[in-house]
């Protein structure tokens, strides 16, 4: 759960420092992290199926009432403390797969969003090779 999760977080980092000159590995690092954040999302589930917890539905209220903390301004880690140090395992994992889900949706936006541009722009190296290919018709 470690290794995925911080795969995830490496692999946005790396992929934002990457973007100015090579949007393909970009879209291949978001896409990897989009992956590691899935990893990580099927390995809560599995912590609350082998220990006979139950998993939040998407609309039950402690799910909302989780969710709700996105929107709060000046987030941290203390605005999500009460759930993930619960001492109350359920809770806490159910808080971080609501966590996931909400990351996952942001990884899918971006990844939407990195898509149409490179498909409407290309990348640094198809930029390159077009302005080459204009200066030797010139």
């Amino acid at each position: 759960m470690n290794g995925a999760a911080r795969s995830g977080k490496q692999c946005i980092a790396e992929g934002s420092i990457n973007s100015g000159t090579s949007k393909k590995l970009e879209l291949k690092l978001v896409g990897n992290a989009r992956g590691s954040f899935g990893e990580l999302l099927e390995d809560f589930e599995d912590f609350l199926r082998q220990r006979n917890l139950k998993l939040w539905e998407k609309d039950s209220e402690l799910a909302k009432e989780a969710r709700a903390l996105a929107f709060k301004s000046n987030k941290s880690y203390t605005t999500y403390k009460s759930y993930i140090e619960s001492g109350n395992p359920e809770i806490s994992a159910n808080c971080l797969i609501c966590l996931v889900h909400q990351e996952n949706f942001l990884l899918d936006q971006l990844l939407r969003s990195l898509e149409k541009e490179f498909l409407e722009k290309g990348g640094f190296t198809e930029r390159l090779y077009n302005s080459r290919k204009k200066a030797r018709i010139v």
